[in-house]
């Protein structure tokens, strides 16, 4: 039985000279067992017709949310899929899955997708290379997208270099290692806290952070992909997993936050502490909106619960807590002493002095700690890819006897 039996894919293919390799790219696919269905944008057809494909398919093809004859239910093609594939990838493609902008059926089926999605471009070397085709990768790699690498050699242009699809064949390899190495974690309870916590003033205001959550959505959403029972604390965040294996309690303050970890925790094999808890709330919040008046306002602050040290306190053999530093001084100093004082197994260490790492960026540059002074360093990487490397880390020790 091959990785790929029995799984249903959306086939996305947009206006490329690239398309033509769509179509060994779905053979290949129903080859392996897979079911496939494919979406073009209007653009494509000009390179590839949707008879070619319907008939390797023997499913329509879908180029338009609606047509004279019917809607198209772009929501119940996302929930239908075990992932999407889109290949080619244009630029002007990425550029509307980035931005959410789904006027047509395949960034409409993306956006309501709660399955893995990889993209393979095509493109010129220049149409590559440039500032905002980069970004949009990124920024869609920030959202737990996979990128299946552009190759190089001749291109459409007659210029050589990078942006050329990956070969089907690659493809299909890249979705092979994808699921066989995606139960690693299988069997294994992951609880991760997420986000900001928001301590009130008044109905209106409150003191927060500028955390988004990314960090952390990017954890369990790779938690998940690795076959782990995931439990996500989210504290105030616009953002939501796309995996179904990730279950979500929404939080608002540090207190709510505190005890779902301590409800959760102890069925847990591993804790991954990624919110930005806020240290101190008001002592007493105002049940109206505060007037402004002359003269300065005084707000009387209060410690909020020590949810790592809680947990860790709590730690029972064979459990695994890794924990997170945000420094903007001594750094190192700092995250050790944190490491022994709450009682982790690691911990990641990342610096607002680090450009392109901290809140609210789709980036981060960490380094990890461990309690036997061993440091792993790692370059700055789109945040689904150091959710990587810390889960790498992570399965390291559990394999530590």
């Amino acid at each position: 039985m091959t990785n790929l039996k029995g799984k249903k894919i959306l086939l996305g293919i947009s206006g490329s000279i690239a398309a033509y390799k769509s179509a060994f790219l779905a053979r290949l696919l129903i080859k392996e067992g897979a079911e496939v269905q494919v979406l073009m944008t209007p653009s494509a057809a000009a390179f590839i017709t949707p008879l070619t494909l319907a008939t390797l398919t023997k499913r329509p093809v879908f180029s338009e949310v609606s047509t004279e004859e019917s809607w198209n239910n772009h929501v119940e093609l996302g929930l239908w899929a075990d992932a999407i594939v889109i290949a080619p990838a244009t630029a002007t493609t990425l550029s509307r899955l980035a931005c959410g902008l789904a006027d047509n059926i395949l960034v409409a089926a993306y956006l309501s997708a709660r399955c893995p999605v990889f993209f393979a471009p095509a493109m010129d070397l220049d149409m590559w290379a440039h500032p905002a085709t980069q970004e949009n990768v990124r920024r869609l790699q920030s959202y737990g997208n996979h990128l299946i690498p552009v190759g190089g050699g001749e291109l459409a242009s007659g210029l050589t270099g990078p942006g050329r699809m990956a070969e089907p064949e690659a493809i299909v390899e890249y979705l092979r290692r994808f699921w066989q190495g995606g139960q690693s974690l299988a069997g294994r309870k992951v609880l991760i806290t997420a986000g900001p916590t928001y301590e009130p003033i008044d109905p209106v205001r409150f003191i927060g952070n500028r955390s988004s959550g990314k960090m952390g959505l990017a954890l369990a959403e790779e938690a998940a992909r690795r076959g782990a029972q995931v439990t996500l604390v989210l504290g105030p965040s616009r953002l939501s997993p796309r995996h179904p294996a990730v279950q979500t309690i929404r939080v608002e303050t540090a207190e709510e936050m505190h005890q779902a970890a301590l409800r959760h925790f102890p069925d847990a094999d591993i804790g991954i502490l990624a919110a930005a808890v806020s240290d101190y709330r008001p002592k007493e919040a105002s049940p109206e909106k505060i007037k402004k008046k002359s003269g300065s306002l005084h707000l009387e602050l209060v410690l909020n619960p020590d949810i790592a040290a809680a947990l860790g306190k709590s730690k029972k053999p064979g459990q695994l807590l890794v924990g997170f530093a945000l420094e903007t001084q001594n750094e190192l100093a700092n995250a050790l002493e944190k490491l022994e004082k709450k009682n982790f197994d690691c911990i990641v260490l990342n610096s607002l002095q680090d450009a392109g790492a901290g809140f609210n960026v789709d980036t981060n540059k960490i380094s990890i700690l461990h309690k036997n002074n061993k440091i792993s360093n790692f370059e700055l990487k789109p945040k689904a890819a150091v959710a990587e490397d810390i889960l790498d880390e992570v399965e390291m020790l559990l394999r530590q006897p």
